[in-house]
């Protein structure tokens, strides 16, 4: 069979054309841009390829996979032609068991257990570097070095059959300033594959110190910087350390081969006006800043600007926070375990003296965090304790709910006796586990919201659960909170869409609320309204117009 016959759409080692006897056949894998570009390899015994291959497809951020060898087609003896000539040996990395070795110049001498071995070369094209300096910011490596930093996290990739091990990043200090610029050139050069993975405190990685990296030389973040993080294709060296083969050989960090790339435009394809990609802070102890695309910033700024009427006349209009939304669903997104709270006593001389404002709106998005198979609880003060298990067990039997919210309650009444209730040893970076709320993973902290207070309340929370929606059916953001590991997440879009607030489940349950006597909050009436204002109308049409800014495509 011809060499030609085995290329699905053109990467060729150039190192291979000067090999004059069997050539080696690359069977291509994904798409490249054309022109020489540097490219890593991982030498496996036959009997790993497939898990291996598999390994890389669902970890396509650190491990980009390029294209793999037929078993025993070795590209030597004239290697050394194409490896980066900034720096000497090592070349490559031995690994024995799981354990590296010994450093090596060539592998010709291993050339007879080269027969039963398969090369997979990994792309190493885009850098960040190239990303910064298209950005307009100046470099900060005098020195030239040849390796930038990288680190192991305590973020796993997703594992097989015997692959497993924890993602390697690279960081690059940014100013706080100039992070707009960075993302969106990243995203440019590199499209999709391009996009840090996280931006923002070390500690959410698992990396408690910037200055003892486990590769290369470190880094020195300067007063107003903020770490910027990306996949690092030495992952693959921790891959191949975790499946503990007899024999495995790798490149050795900073050294590449170069692969010739035919033009397939789909890794390097500028993204669209609508799917740039933006960062945003959502939170500042810890330093986190969150990624999603314009069109998904475009939407949930609408629904902001939905909700934020009063057609009530109150006068809330100051109350508005620009934004706020938008940081609202994204501390959500990326939060593990939440809890809301809701439930306001206004009439003091009805029993309960509950109002209907909060209920509904804090149930809805309860419903969507309970889609995204988060972990939700609901705290209430004692006195209304009774009244919201009633309320949830018949939003659960009446399919307003999909499963029951837990629900806490507390009987200090203090800023102090509340902290000490809901968080161990009163430290609120480490919330209590109770009743079906349990501490986040590693990194994230709970999110405790209650719907906004824009319009009418239930209204902050009918827009919450959209926006969630918004941003969990948006692939750059989707990539973000994976951390580039894994593959998408299910369910997708029609489980989390049957899970926003529709008018059904929203007049169903407010008619559980006339049940158990629950009244409007400014006229005091038992009966389909909320603030005064009608449900069939106004709370109706509030309903609708979200849902089409929400399921409207870009």
């Amino acid at each position: 069979m011809s060499l030609v016959s085995h290329l699905r759409s053109g990467l060729l080692p150039s190192v291979i054309r000067s090999v004059p006897r069997r050539q080696p056949s690359i069977r291509n894998l994904s798409g490249m841009a054309g022109g020489p570009q540097p490219a890593s390899v991982v030498v496996l015994h036959r009997s790993l390829a497939a898990a291996f291959d598999s390994f890389c497809q669902a970890n396509r951020g650190p491990l980009p996979l390029l294209g793999r060898s037929e078993p025993g087609m070795w590209p030597w003896p004239s290697l050394g032609a194409v490896l980066d000539t900034r720096s000497s040996c090592p070349r490559f990395w031995r690994y024995e068991s799981g354990l590296c070795t010994g450093s090596l110049a060539s592998l010709e001498e291993y050339s007879e257990q080269l027969k039963d071995m398969v090369t997979f070369v990994l792309d190493c094209g885009f850098s960040p570097e190239e990303a910064c300096k298209a950005a307009g910011l100046p470099g900060r490596d005098p020195a030239g070095h040849w390796l930038a930093a990288a680190y192991k996290t305590t973020v796993p990739c997703s594992p097989s059959a015997g692959f497993g091990c924890p993602l390697v990043v690279t960081v690059r200090p940014i100013p706080q300033d100039q992070l707009g610029r960075l993302v969106q050139a990243s995203g440019a050069l590199g499209g999709e594959r391009g996009l840090p993975i996280h931006i923002g405190n070390p500690d959410l990685l698992g990396i408690k110190d910037l200055a003892r990296p486990d590769y290369g030389e470190p880094v020195t973040c300067q007063p107003g910087d903020v770490p910027v993080f990306w996949p690092s294709q030495l992952t693959s060296l921790e891959a191949v350390s975790s499946c503990q083969t007899p024999l495995a050989f790798t490149s050795a960090p900073g050294h590449t081969i170069l692969a010739n790339r035919r033009a397939v435009e789909a890794r390097t394809a500028r993204p669209s006006p609508e799917d740039m990609p933006e960062a945003h802070r959502i939170s500042q102890d810890p330093l986190h800043y969150s990624i999603t695309s314009t069109s998904a910033v475009k939407k949930i700024r609408h629904l902001e600007t939905l909700i934020a009427v009063d057609p009530g006349s109150r006068g809330i209009g100051h109350l508005l926070c620009q934004d706020e939304l938008l940081r609202a669903s994204l501390s959500l997104s990326h939060a593990s375990s939440m809890l809301l709270t809701t439930g306001f006593p206004t009439h003091f001389t009805h029993e309960p003296p509950e109002e209907n404002d909060g209920p509904p709106g804090a149930l809805a998005l309860g419903a969507f965090l309970q889609a995204l198979g988060k972990k939700v609880s609901m705290v209430v003060d004692r006195r209304a304790l009774d009244l919201h298990e009633k309320l949830i067990k018949e939003a659960v039997e009446q399919g307003v709910l999909k499963s029951r919210i837990p629900l806490l309650t507390y009987q200090g009444g203090s800023v102090g006796e509340a902290q000490a209730f809901l968080c161990e040893d009163e430290d609120p970076k480490t919330p209590r586990a109770a009743d079906g709320f349990s501490p986040p993973a590693f990194g994230e902290q709970p999110s405790a919201q209650a719907p906004s207070d824009q319009g009418v309340s239930n209204w902050g929370g009918y827009a919450l659960a959209c926006a969630l929606f918004i941003l969990n059916t948006c692939s750059v953001h989707g990539r973000y909170l994976r951390r580039a590991v894994g593959l998408p997440r299910a369910p997708g879009d029609q489980v989390w869409a049957q899970a926003l607030p529709s008018i059904t489940k929203e007049e169903t349950f407010l008619s559980i609320l006339m049940k158990h006597r629950v009244r409007s909050g400014v006229s005091g009436v038992v009966g389909m309204e909320v603030d005064g204002l009608p449900f069939h109308g106004t709370h109706a049409e509030m309903i609708q117009k979200l849902m089409g800014i929400t399921m409207a495509r870009p």
